[in-house]
């Protein structure tokens, strides 16, 4: 239940972020802050468990950064219209998902990661 309830918290920061970003921005349509903001979360949250606990929150925050960054640069080039500026809503969406995925890891690290290590050494 605690990452289901995790899940959905990072799928709300990033899709928030996204909308922020893309929608007001650069009037992307809200499908493909959603289609984005998808797929951004289920690979993120992945890193999230996986390499998180492996390499600390500031270089899974700059992983994130490249995450974004090249899922908005190559899903944008299909998605988005012509006028849109690729490498400024590319660029200014990874900025802002690596600052919230920054909280959004020490979040994980107090409620989750250190539950699941206390548990599975017991």
């Amino acid at each position: 239940m605690r990452h289901f309830i995790a899940l959905v918290l990072k799928f709300g920061l990033t899709t928030l972020i996204l909308w922020i970003v893309l929608g007001a921005l650069y009037d992307v349509p809200f499908t493909d802050v959603f289609l984005i903001s998808t797929f951004l979360t289920l690979l993120g949250y992945l890193g999230d468990v996986f390499l998180l606990p492996r390499v600390g929150n500031v270089i899974a925050a700059i992983g994130d950064f490249g995450l974004a960054l090249i899922t908005v640069w190559f899903m944008g080039i299909y998605r988005f219209d012509a006028d849109v500026s690729l490498m400024g809503a590319s660029f200014a969406s990874a900025a802002m998902i690596a600052l919230g995925e920054w909280f959004f890891h020490k979040y994980m690290k107090n409620t989750l990661l250190d539950r699941e290590a206390i548990r599975s050494s017991s």
